[in-house]
């Protein structure tokens, strides 16, 4: 009788917990569909809403002249100074990354150098070599340094001269990023992000997967360019507000057309995870659609979030707090760049002409900030 009364009394208690560790599961899992459904809609353009950053200035005019003076062979880059290209992501498996650029330049006599960075690796380890870079220039040239960064390799160079301006200052004339998620990049933060439904997660071991195994890489390259990681670095690494700044845009077409065309194609070396027979490690070559990609990756971001981008970064997350930036009307996609076409084709928009007006109007900046900063010491 008493034992049987107790268990009356208990089966209350047990019904509660039940019921109370069933709603626990229950709100767990209508959190983890509210963070996948909101994904980073909440955090696209954080930027521009901060109220502690500088203002931008919009220098799409200028960039056009500028390049209407280099369509007329009026070249304007000065030779008193060394143009260091910072590559992105997965440049090293791209053998023809900023390699055009860096010929043209050449051939109009100026000094310009590739970064060879890891660029799967994390951007505090790139930011100490960009850095050892840009001594190694200016004590062989006597020289400063005249960056140019695309994508990662925005976010990369930036590091460098927020952790290091004290002793680069004297050594750096400016940096350009080019189509750069210095705010971040929904992709990376919608991959990486914790708390969201099974899928991700399974998409998540996959990109560890291909970073850390197959290209050797780390996976805190991507990590970093996450919504979060940005807005940490960015809080405790500001960029110096001396320092001449540019800043480049794009946003790709979508139109049918270009989703299902198969150029322009992109060449690329991933490393084979089984060794040949003879043990020597070898490169397999891989030719891909990246017009295409980059066209669906756009739409996505234009579906989901309403937000204009290149394919892999939004319009709003490319502008840096106190640069001149540029806003081209052309449709132009992330991976424009750095992409060769196997068949040689002429591209609308000429990369390297571009990285020329961008740096051209980077120097002005740097002009007129030397001479408004004269005439306030007067």
């Amino acid at each position: 009788m008493g034992a049987s009364s107790s268990q009356g009394r208990n089966e209350p208690l047990v019904s509660s917990r039940i019921l109370q560790n069933g709603s626990s599961v229950f709100k767990g899992l209508i959190e983890r569909a509210r963070k996948t459904v909101r994904g980073s809609a909440d955090d696209i353009g954080w930027l521009q809403r901060a109220i502690d950053m500088p203002p931008v200035e919009d220098g799409t005019r200028r960039f056009r002249e500028i390049q209407e003076s280099i369509r007329n062979n009026e070249h304007k880059l000065p030779n008193s100074v060394v143009y260091l290209l910072v590559p992105g992501l997965f440049s090293n498996h791209g053998p023809l990354y900023f390699v055009s650029t860096k010929t043209y330049f050449s051939k109009m006599g100026l000094t310009c150098h590739i970064a060879k960075i890891h660029s799967e690796a994390s951007v505090e380890k790139n930011a100490r070599e960009i850095k050892q870079y840009i001594e190694e220039i200016f004590w062989g040239s006597r020289k400063r340094v005249l960056l140019l960064g695309h994508s990662k390799g925005g976010v990369d160079a930036a590091a460098a001269l927020s952790l290091y301006w004290s002793e680069l200052k004297d050594k750096v004339a400016g940096l350009a990023l080019a189509q750069s998620p210095y705010g971040g990049s929904p992709i990376a933060s919608d991959i990486l992000r914790e708390g969201q439904l099974g899928d991700y997660v399974s998409l998540r071991k996959i990109t560890e997967t291909l970073i850390c195994k197959i290209l050797k890489g780390d996976l805190q390259a991507l990590e970093d360019l996450t919504y979060e990681r940005r807005r940490e670095f960015l809080r405790k690494n500001p960029l110096p507000q001396e320092l001449p700044l540019v800043s480049f845009h794009t946003e790709a077409g979508i139109k049918p057309g270009v989703l299902a065309t198969f150029s322009p194609v992109a060449h690329a070396e991933l490393p084979i995870i089984m060794p040949l027979a003879d043990g020597q490690p070898t490169k397999l070559p891989v030719v891909m659609p990246l017009g295409a990609a980059m066209a669906a990756c756009a739409q996505l971001l234009q579906v989901r979030y309403g937000e204009k981008s290149d394919g892999l970064v939004t319009r709003r997350d490319a502008e840096v707090p106190g640069s001149v930036v540029v806003r081209p009307d052309e449709k132009l996609d992330h991976a424009w760049m750095v992409y060769s076409s196997s068949k040689n084709e002429p591209v609308e928009t000429d990369a390297s002409k571009v990285c020329e007006a961008l740096l051209t109007l980077l120097v002005e900046v740097a002009h007129k900030r030397t001479h408004d900063l004269t005439n306030k010491d007067e």
